[in-house]
């Protein structure tokens, strides 16, 4: 509820600021709205989604997920124009820094609740609010995020392998909405200007663990229940914890990495009856067995974007030593769960 307030009323003062922002839209991502959260409800990713017409993309890396964006012709609406580089390409850190100091001017107007904005983390697509919740702290991810309808680039084609698992239909159907694109730093370019953008496929991934059944009654009120959520749940859970244990050798791991590891389980293993409820001890260690030799090989293939690796080689050892931590759990009966 707390949230909910500050966000609306962000949106509402956004909105107002700046004609090019007039017609943003909020979406929720992230664990706690995918109901896969385990702890208490103290982080929330809260999108801002901007629709933009008539983009051409083009790749700025070769791992199909980074793109610079530029308009195809001369936008409508002039406030764009101070977005843009001399190339023409939309600068995702001036727009960062443009929604950056309205939010950080607003927070001041709301009344009866503390809400500060964090310092920016380097590299990070999110502007970070911390709203005071005695005796606690809740922290609010804020990711300015462009919708784009248009087909999906080429990079796409063979990813979201879902055919056995959802079926070809919903396959065609998710591949048919708006692509989303995030203000996210590529790390590889020789000069970092801030003028990339990174495909999101947080909307897609929402909808396919709300509805995750290959028959599709799966976890429906009457219909047979299934462990894949728990799973999902246990595996960042677990990584959470190793995390906290060991934060310098494990601080380039994210939950995004087990997620991925999880959506490829689901492929590999597609029927309802390979996740019944009462397997979960089982279809966890599965799925971490095959998180395991992904971290062995340094090889965890983009569910999206099969051509992207997200484990980058130079980081072998890092990947090792997860993966020995992981092992050392796998073996022992999970002692970090009882610490």
């Amino acid at each position: 509820t707390l949230v909910n307030r500050v966000v609306l009323h962000l949106v509402q003062a956004i909105r107002g600021k700046d004609s090019c922002f007039s017609s943003i839209e909020r979406q929720s991502a992230g664990s706690y709205y995918e109901r896969v959260k385990i702890s208490e409800p103290n982080e929330f990713d809260i999108m801002l989604v901007m629709p933009v017409r008539r983009i051409q993309l083009d790749e700025s890396d070769d791992t199909g997920a980074f793109y610079y964006v530029k308009f195809k012709r001369s936008p409508q609406e002039k406030g764009w124009l101070k977005f843009l580089e001399e190339d023409g390409k939309l600068s995702a850190f001036k727009m960062l820094q443009a929604l950056r100091e309205i939010i950080k001017q607003e927070v001041k107007n709301i009344k009866d609740v503390e809400v500060t904005v964090a310092r920016k983390k380097v590299g990070s697509p999110a502007i970070t609010l911390q709203i005071k919740n005695p005796p606690s702290e809740i922290s609010v991810d804020i990711i300015l995020t462009l919708e784009v309808k248009q087909s999906w680039p080429l990079s796409t084609q063979d990813g979201l392998k879902i055919e056995q698992w959802l079926g070809k239909k919903v396959r065609r159907d998710l591949r048919f909405t708006p692509l989303y694109l995030v203000a996210k730093q590529n790390k590889r370019e020789k000069v970092l200007r801030g003028n990339t953008w990174r495909i999101s496929f947080s909307h897609i991934e929402k909808h396919v663990i709300s509805n995750h059944g290959n028959s599709k009654t799966c976890c429906e009120s009457d219909g047979p229940k299934c462990c894949r959520k728990g799973c999902l749940k246990l595996l960042k859970y677990l990584l959470e914890q190793l995390k906290m244990k060991y934060p310098k050798e494990l601080e380039k791991f994210c939950s995004y990495h087990v997620k991925t590891a999880f959506f490829h389980s689901c492929v590999t293993w597609p029927n309802d009856s390979d996740w019944h409820l009462g397997d979960l001890d089982h279809c966890f260690q599965q799925c971490l067995r095959f998180f395991v030799d992904c971290l062995q090989k340094s090889q965890l293939t983009h569910f999206f974007i099969p051509q992207y690796n997200l484990l980058s080689l130079e980081d072998k050892a890092r990947h090792h030593f997860l993966s020995r931590k992981i092992s050392h759990e796998l073996n022992n009966g999970f002692p970090i769960f009882h610490e």
